[in-house]
Parts: structure tokens; C-alpha cells; sequence
């Protein structure tokens, strides 16, 4: 008996680096799907004949969407089990991304996307409650931070799948490729996360609507809150503008080119696991006060510099900033939600994804201005309020 309990135990150790990795992944597909406009923008500019603004909307509807699926399915994961509701989403997700890359008009395709955010929104509130339900609470940290690098990563890596996709083959094909990944990633989740036993649930969703109205009382959460809003926004916007920037007359860049700089943008990524070790060296509040200035400075000195290296390296500082931010900020609006901290992360990301939803379409205003400087600088300063807001939070007691 006791060598058949070790033999056990013994594998539920082993499957814990392979349950990170199967939601590192999920994470990094499922977010991908948000990114993988931004290459395309131009391209449905040109097929549909319509203005670049009208375009952003294909990006926009799933942003929106998604954040309005976060404040719904953490709850419905509760009632149903974290591992269904992941698989399910993903096989949902598999068909409404087929279905998209079938649509022949920008209408339908908004609509779609739409939906396919909301099926995508499954995902994140189910695995972080999945890793706290699961996971040993010396391991939880780390998988979150992995999980959280997924997310982040997807920023970089849904461009550069769909930029190579797309000049090699057609815009459609962005969609049929990401499809048939998603069915193959819902296999594996299916067949190697765990299923939980939940005790009975009473919580509803009108109940969690109730916690995050609270929680709104709370000065510091609604400046961390108001920062949470201006990461993706900012992030979003950025490689938005760049694209566009580094086609232009300065520097008349190729497509191809262009995805080599989207790809350096991942160094600056790499930084995110390591955002638990800086804080435990430095503290939440240095580290989120330094991430924030590192990403104003970056995103300001893009629109200052017109040296192609140095733009790139800026970029790289930008992302850096908020690859750190990210979950840094995921921790203190946790520690400032105590008891109802899953309401508050929800909360977190809800915010999260509806700056991301606005930030395409008020940087491609901003572009038509037709200066790439008003633009980058608009940016920084929207970026630097934050930073400035950040000054204000009272960062509590680490125990």
C-alpha cells in the first residue's frame, strides 16, 4: 500500500510540469487569437475597401467581447468544472476561428471575431482558478507567472503567425491554421489535465457583480485599475503604430522586415517569469514603479528616435515594462482584494482586455493625423498618468 501511495505521489509530481506547460500553451494560442489582426489591418483595408478605422474593428469586437466573457465564466467554471469549461472553450473556439477564415465580408467577420472572443474569454479566469484550486501553493507563483508569459508572448507570437501565414499563402489561411491548433491543443488539454472534484457551488454571477462593486470602494484597487486599463491599451497601440510607421516613408520597410522587429519584442518578454524574484528583492511597489517608467520611456523615445536600431531597442524597453507590470500588478490588486480576490483579478482582467479593445481604434484616430510622433507621444503620456497613479497605491504588507 505504501509503495503504490508513493508511486502515486510520485506522478502527481511528475504531472505538474506538464499540466504548467499544457497551460503555458493554452495561454499563448488562445491570446494569439487577439493579435493576429494587427499584420492583417492593412490587408482588410485593401479587400474590403474600407477605411484602416472600420478595419480595427475586427480587433476591437474581440477585445470587447473577451472582457465581457471574463466576468462570466470564472463563475460558470465554478458550476461546471475548470477542466470542462477549458476544453469546451477551446473546442468552441476551434469552430468559430474556422468559420471566420470561411467569412467573405468585414461585417460578418467583426461579428465573428466577436464571438470568438467570447469563446476565447473560457480560458484564463478557469486555468488561474484551476492553478490556485490545484496546484501545492509553493508552485502556484511560477505557474502563474508561466501562464502569464503565455499571455504576454501571444502579443508577439499572433502577429508573427499571422504575418508569415499571410504573405505565404492568404488572410483566410491565418484562420484555418489557428483553427486546427486549437483542436489539437483541446486534445491534449482533454487528455492531460486533470479533472477536479469541486464541492457544490452557491456562488452566482450576480453574486461576483456584487464583490466587484465593492471592491470599487477600495482608492488603491481603483488606481491600480486605471493602470491595469492603459497596459494592453498602450501595448496594442504600439504595435499597431509601428507597423504602420516602419512602412512609411522613413523607413520603407517590407513586410517580412517588419515581423523580424515584431520578434524582438519576445527578449523583452522573457523578463515576465522573473517578475516574482524581483519583487521579492525589491518589493511590489519598486518594481512596479520601475517597470511603468521603463515602459513611458520606451514608448516616448519611439517617437523621438529615427534610428532604426535604437527604435528597436526602444521597443524592446517598452515591452520589458509591461511584461514586468503585468504580474506584478496581478499580485497587488490580489493582495488589495483579500477575501474576494478572485473577483478582483476578474475585475483585473476585464479592464485589462477592454483597453486593449479601445487601443487599436484611438491609435489609428491618432494616425490620421498623419503624424507618427503625435501618435507615440499620446502613448507615453496616457502610459505616464499610470505611472504617476502608481505613486498613489498604498502597497500592503508582504506576509
Amino acid at each position: 500500500m505504501d509503495i503504490a501511495k508513493d508511486l502515486n505521489e510520485a506522478k502527481t509530481r511528475v504531472s505538474y510540469p506538464l499540466i504548467t506547460l499544457i497551460l503555458f500553451w493554452c495561454g499563448l494560442v488562445v491570446l494569439s487569437s487577439l493579435y493576429i489582426m494587427l499584420p492583417l489591418l492593412s490587408i482588410f483595408s485593401d479587400v474590403f475597401h474600407v477605411e484602416p478605422g472600420q478595419a480595427a474593428w475586427t480587433s476591437s469586437s474581440f477585445s470587447l467581447c473577451y472582457a465581457v466573457g471574463l466576468l462570466f465564466f470564472g463563475t460558470l467554471s465554478e458550476r461546471y468544472g475548470r477542466k470542462q469549461i477549458i476544453v469546451y472553450g477551446l473546442c468552441a473556439l476551434a469552430v468559430v476561428t474556422l468559420l471566420t477564415g470561411l467569412a467573405n465580408s468585414l461585417a460578418l467577420i467583426i461579428v465573428l471575431r466577436g464571438i470568438q472572443g467570447f469563446a476565447a474569454s473560457t480560458f484564463a479566469p478557469a486555468a488561474l482558478a484551476y492553478i490556485a484550486e490545484r496546484f501545492p501553493i509553493e508552485k502556484r507563483v511560477t505557474t502563474i507567472g508561466f501562464v502569464t508569459t503565455g499571455f504576454l508572448m501571444a502579443g508577439i507570437a499572433g502577429q508573427v503567425l499571422s504575418s508569415i501565414v499571410s504573405q505565404a499563402s492568404d488572410w483566410n489561411s491565418v484562420f484555418f491554421i489557428l483553427g486546427a491548433i486549437y483542436f489539437i491543443t483541446a486534445f491534449f488539454a482533454a487528455l492531460f489535465i486533470p479533472k477536479q472534484t469541486n464541492a457544490a457551488q452557491t456562488s452566482t454571477i450576480a453574486d461576483s457583480f456584487r464583490k466587484m462593486a465593492r471592491l470599487l470602494q477600495n482608492r488603491s484597487l481603483i488606481f491600480c485599475y486605471s493602470i491595469t486599463f492603459m497596459l494592453l491599451f498602450t501595448f496594442v497601440g504600439m504595435y499597431t503604430a509601428l507597423g504602420s510607421f516602419l512602412t512609411g516613408s522613413n523607413f520603407g520597410l517590407t513586410g517580412q522586415e517588419i515581423l523580424y522587429i515584431r520578434s524582438i519584442g519576445i527578449i523583452g518578454i522573457l523578463l515576465s517569469p522573473f517578475a516574482g524574484k524581483f519583487v521579492s528583492a525589491f518589493g511590489l511597489g519598486k518594481v512596479l514603479k520601475t517597470g511603468l517608467l521603463a515602459a513611458v520611456l520606451g514608448l516616448a523615445m519611439l517617437g523621438a528616435g529615427s534610428n532604426l536600431a535604437f527604435l528597436i531597442g526602444m521597443t524592446v524597453v517598452f515591452v520589458a515594462g509591461i511584461a514586468v507590470v503585468v504580474p506584478t500588478l496581478i499580485s497587488l490588486v490580489g493582495m488589495h482584494g483579500g477575501k474576494e480576490r478572485g473577483a478582483a483579478v476578474t475585475l483585473y482582467m476585464f479592464i485589462l482586455f477592454i483597453g486593449a479593445s479601445i487601443g487599436p481604434v484611438i491609435t489609428v484616430a491618432l494616425l490620421n493625423t498623419g503624424s507618427y510622433v503625435l501618435t507615440f507621444e499620446m502613448l507615453a503620456l496616457l502610459l505616464g498618468i499610470g505611472f504617476i497613479l502608481s505613486l498613489l497605491i498604498k502597497i500592503p504588507t508582504q506576509k
